[in-house]
C-alpha cells in the first residue's frame, strides 16, 4: 500500500514526532540533545524552518515548527538526521539506522489549537514521569516559553507573543496556561492526528485547507 502523501504548506504551523527505530534509545547522554539541537537550529536556518516549540526524549521528539518554503520540513529532517546519526554511530560504536525511517507529521490550526499542542509538547516529561514540573527539564522549550530563557533556535509564535504584551506578562500567562487542567479528549485528539498524520483543526479548518491546497486533510 503507497505511503499517505504529508500534508505541508509553508506557513502553516506543524507538530513534528521523530521517534527511535523500534522505540530504542537515541539520546544517551545530554551531549547527544546538545549535538541534535545544533543541528536542528542549523539546519532550521539552512531550509527556512520557524521552530516554536520541542521536547527531546530518550527515544523520540516532537517539534512545532513552520515551514516558510514547500518541503522545507522535509529536508531538515534529513539533514538533521543524517549528520545526527552519523555522529551518535561513530559515538557508540555501531551501524545502521537510529530513527524510524519516516517522521510523523501534521498541520495544526493556530487558532484553537496551537498553544495546546505546545503545551503537549512540553509537558511530555511530566506525563513520563520523569519530572513533576516541566520547568524542571531542559531539553524542552517550556523555560522559554515561561521564564523567557534564551535559546538560539527559538522563534516565538505570533499566538504566544499575543499572551501579553510585555514579556513578564507572557511568561505569567504560559505558565497559568500549561498550569490549567487539560481535557483528555484534546490530548487524545493531538495523539489521533499526530499519528495518522491528520490536520489537528476545526472541520472548517480543514475544509478551508483543503480549498486553499487541494490536499485531502
Amino acid at each position: 500500500m503507497p505511503r499517505k502523501p504529508r500534508i505541508s504548506a509553508p506557513g502553516f504551523p506543524m507538530h513534528v514526532m521523530q521517534r527511535g527505530l523500534n522505540r530504542s534509545i537515541c539520546f544517551a547522554k545530554d551531549t547527544d540533545m546538545k549535538a541534535y539541537a545544533h543541528w536542528l537550529h542549523e539546519g532550521a536556518i539552512k531550509y527556512n524552518v520557524e521552530i516554536h516549540a520541542w521536547v527531546f526524549m530518550s527515544n523520540h521528539t516532537h517539534l512545532l515548527v513552520t515551514p516558510k518554503e514547500q518541503f522545507a520540513v522535509s529536508r531538515l529532517m534529513q539533514y538533521l538526521g543524517r549528520l545526527y546519526v552519523r555522529k551518535f554511530n561513530y559515538t557508540y560504536e555501531r551501524s545502521g539506522g537510529l530513527f524510524e525511517d519516516r517522521f510523523r507529521s501534521n498541520l495544526v490550526e493556530e487558532e484553537r489549537y496551537l498553544l495546546a499542542c505546545m503545551r503537549y509538547i512540553e509537558l511530555n516529561p511530566v506525563r513520563a514521569g520523569m519530572v513533576e514540573d516541566p520547568g524542571d527539564y531542559v531539553w524542552s522549550s517550556y523555560r522559554a516559553h515561561a521564564f523567557g530563557q534564551a535559546a538560539g533556535m527559538w522563534t516565538p509564535h505570533p499566538r504566544y507573543l499575543a499572551l501579553g504584551e510585555q514579556a513578564p506578562e507572557r511568561q505569567a500567562a504560559y505558565r497559568e496556561f500549561v498550569s490549567s487542567s487539560v481535557d483528555a479528549e484534546l490530548i487524545s485528539e493531538i495523539r489521533r492526528c499526530s499519528n495518522k498524520g491528520l490536520v489537528l483543526g476545526s472541520d472548517r479548518f480543514r475544509q478551508q485547507f483543503r480549498e486553499l491546497t487541494g490536499d485531502d486533510a
